[in-house]
């Protein structure tokens, strides 16, 4: 038997002041999308603003449905958003913000494993990390580069092919 330790880095912000004027902007970008989510039922609004390699940003936010698990996630709308009208260009980095009336979101919100395991695709396609930018309903943000950092066992596509 062997044991193993896996660790991850991740860098914590805790004013906005701290972030440049470029990762302010799209943590924005992200907090607007979340005015339009669609989230009848938990009242838990998340937004996602995808920086592309290109330039482009592509947001995009939660979509509910009475019927669960039909809904979708933000970052999964966006970068699904991305993937269709700029295929082939990477995404560079990710911002994600979530809030609600219902509690107080005192830590940044981190994305669900089905996002996570979405976000090692692209960045597996494009052989370049992403950064990803969260932050909850106060000006704390953690930052990670590079999805491992999220998910450091993550399934790989490469497995399935012959």
């Amino acid at each position: 038997m062997e044991k193993h330790n896996l660790s991850i880095v991740y860098t914590e912000y805790s004013r906005e002041e701290e972030l440049t004027p470029e990762d302010r902007q799209l943590l924005q970008s992200a907090r607007k999308a979340s005015d339009s989510a669609y989230a009848p039922y938990s009242r838990f609004r998340v937004g996602a603003a995808l920086q592309l390699e290109n330039g482009m940003v592509i947001t995009g936010n939660n979509q509910e449905n009475g019927a669960y698990p039909s809904g979708l996630c933000a970052e999964r709308v966006a970068a699904f958003a991305a993937s269709s009208q700029y295929p082939g260009v990477a995404i560079a980095t990710v911002a994600i913000v979530a809030r609600t009336e219902e509690f107080e979101l005192t830590h940044p919100v981190t994305p669900c494993g089905g996002c996570r395991q979405v976000m090692a695709e692209y960045e597996s396609l494009s052989g370049k990390p992403i950064r990803i930018l969260m932050q909850g309903s106060n000006s704390l943000t953690w930052s990670v580069e590079g999805v491992k950092n999220l998910l450091p066992l993550m399934f790989q596509g490469e497995q399935l092919k012959k």
